[in-house]
């Protein structure tokens, strides 16, 4: 095996090693050793192979948020792939844009992108384009699914439709100036839309209602049975009451 690949096979050790260190789940490890390889063995191949490199490109983006929450919860549920799926469709046409703006550099580089076969631009637009549209329903999910307020959902909508509007104007004329406006425009979205999350996220409070509620009644049941417990435990008042001291009144307990 040669010395970079047992580099990272080293690699991969310490980064589970690190996620157990830290308190995480192996679920957490298995996802970013994965995502380590993907990248090392795959992608970075890829680029000078086919340009299918920047959809492979796209999923190494897009696991380090489902990372972090399987990490934080333990579990790989539908609620945590909004954040992946947001930016997974936004770097598609973030890439095209910029591999649009820079054919020839790429070109000389080796690298095998989508835009060097396409001579006119308009398949490189057209994929730009369909990806843009499907950012448009995530607000709409996260709010359907109880991560954020309804005010994200408009928000997200409207970042979806303005970014869409850059790779409508960029399938049409597919100009220099409009594809930089495209790639502009995906610099503004991520931020904005990670913010939105952020502001308009609806914390755990009905989770921690749930489980104060829950933990509520699993202190009184606990009670029960421990009152429960001491009553059969207590001797009989007539036994309390006997010999060497009869003339003593019966004990009185006190209520736990």
């Amino acid at each position: 095996m040669p010395f970079s690949g047992r580099l990272v096979l080293v690699q991969l050790a310490l980064l589970c090693w690190l996620a157990r260190f830290l308190q995480a789940n192996m679920l957490a490890a298995g996802l970013g050793a994965s995502n380590l390889f993907l990248y090392a063995f795959v992608y970075t191949p890829l680029k000078q192979i086919h340009p299918i490199n920047t959809w492979v490109g796209a999923i190494v983006g897009a696991v380090p948020p489902l990372l972090g929450w399987a990490a934080a919860s333990g579990q790989v549920s539908l609620n945590g792939f909004i954040l992946p799926a947001a930016l997974y469709f936004w770097q598609i046409p973030h890439f095209m844009a910029l591999a649009y703006l820079c054919r020839q550099d790429y070109a000389d580089g080796g690298f095998k992108m989508f835009s060097l076969a396409d001579a006119s631009g308009k398949r490189t637009a057209s994929v730009a384009f369909r990806n843009c549209l499907y950012l448009l329903p995530l607000g709409y999910l996260a709010y359907d699914w109880g991560l954020t307020s309804g005010w994200f959902c408009l928000e997200s909508t409207f970042l979806a439709l303005a970014i869409s509007s850059t790779a409508t104007a960029f399938f049409f004329n597919r100009t220099t100036k409009d594809a930089r406006r495209m790639f502009h425009a995906s610099l503004l979205y991520l931020p904005v839309f990670m913010s939105g999350i952020l502001l308009h996220r609806i914390g755990n409070n009905n989770q921690q209602v749930t489980m104060k509620n829950t933990d509520s009644e699993l202190f009184m049941d606990r009670k029960r049975e421990k009152c429960s417990a001491s009553a059969h435990s207590r001797p009989p008042v007539a036994y309390a009451s006997v010999a060497p001291f009869p003339f003593l009144p019966a004990p009185l307990y006190a209520e736990s």
